[in-house]
């Protein structure tokens, strides 16, 4: 790759391109937008909590550019927008959840933040109706079809990408995650589980929008059966069932009728968990994020990790006007909807 200095012109536009610019030739065969996305209609998509049991719906809305991802919630007739972003957390307790977990919040909002990061939607209002996402058939596919249905319009403003520039690691015991440079948008993800259904498994790709609708959006959440009374005396998984849950049996057998979606569906579901964690960055990024035996909360803590390190990394877009499988791009400032410009 070659790095120079950035054009006059560029420096002009807005004073935003402040270094340098940099060619990646052909990103790996990956298509990287370059203007910025949002929904052409509405849509919404009902269900259950998988957590509270109780009924739950999510309406999506077109938002204007640098809009990023938005819930707005309600709560005792009282209601907030909350911004999809990692300072925004608030537990990662079996789901990801943002806002006040004693207050006003949405729960489970990995699977909608995977299928909009995995289908390339940046701004987005989502109305939320109820406590947490519903957990369709506890994969994205519902939400990704429903984005399909909607149609995907393509805005003026540029997309801004976080560039991994070093390797940024998070340890916990026998679990790790790291982001690492690369040129796309990867993952590489690895879990291993004492129970023979599962044992080890791997799952490495370059993510575009194709690869997340056929290998990873069709992942269904999976538990075992033993833990269920667990979970229910801790006030989860009140609304797990067969018909949006893999289920593993005291004899290490899946009891679901229909069997498995894909033979290794457990580490595809782990990194549909990542990518929907790792989509409330604020932007979208260009870098690896591998991980062995992760879950929410070593995904947060790794973003987190990431995002105070400024040395780590650098926020760029494209250099010209239609890039499309290739070409430059110029270091600017952070987008006003991410984490470190609050």
């Amino acid at each position: 790759m070659g790095i120079t200095a950035a054009s006059d012109r560029e420096r002009a536009a807005g004073g935003e391109a402040t270094k340098r610019t940099t060619c990646w030739p052909m990103f790996l065969g990956i298509d990287l937008r370059d203007r910025q996305t949002t929904l052409k209609s509405d849509v919404s998509v009902s269900g259950v909590g998988v957590h509270t049991g109780q009924p739950a719906s999510l309406h999506f809305h077109p938002a204007e550019a640098d809009t990023g991802i938005v819930f707005d919630c309600m709560r005792d007739g009282v209601s907030r927008r909350i911004r999809a972003l990692s300072s925004e957390v608030g537990s990662t307790d079996l789901c990801t959840v943002l806002g006040d977990p004693a207050g006003i919040h949405v729960a489970t909002v990995e699977h909608v933040m995977a299928a909009l990061f995995g289908l390339g939607i940046d701004n987005a209002v989502v109305e939320v109706e109820g406590r947490e996402a519903p957990i369709l058939d506890g994969s994205a596919a519902p939400i990704a079809e429903a984005i399909d249905r909607a149609g995907i319009e393509v805005l003026a403003a540029k997309r801004r990408y976080i560039r991994i520039l070093k390797p940024v690691r998070v340890e916990a015991g026998a679990s790790w995650a790291e982001f690492r440079p690369h040129a796309g948008t990867r993952f590489e993800v690895e879990i291993d589980f004492d129970s023979p259904a599962i044992g080890r498994q791997r799952f490495a790709r370059d993510l575009h929008a194709d690869v997340f609708r056929k290998d990873v959006a069709r992942a269904r959440t999976f538990g075992f059966m033993k833990d269920v009374e667990r979970l229910w005396a801790a006030g989860f998984a009140l609304g797990s069932s067969l018909e949006n849950s893999v289920v593993i049996g005291e004899d290490n057998r899946i009891i679901n009728i229909e069997g498995l979606r894909y033979a290794d569906e457990f580490v595809r579901h782990k990194t549909l968990d990542a990518l929907g964690d790792l989509a409330l960055a604020g932007a979208r990024f260009l870098g690896c994020f591998r991980s062995y035996r992760g879950g929410h909360k070593l995904n947060a803590a790794t973003l987190k990790r990431l995002l105070t390190d400024r040395t780590a990394f650098e926020i760029v877009e494209a250099a010209g006007r239609e890039r499309g499988r290739g070409g430059d791009m110029v270091v600017v400032n952070g987008p006003a909807h991410a984490p470190w410009m609050l």
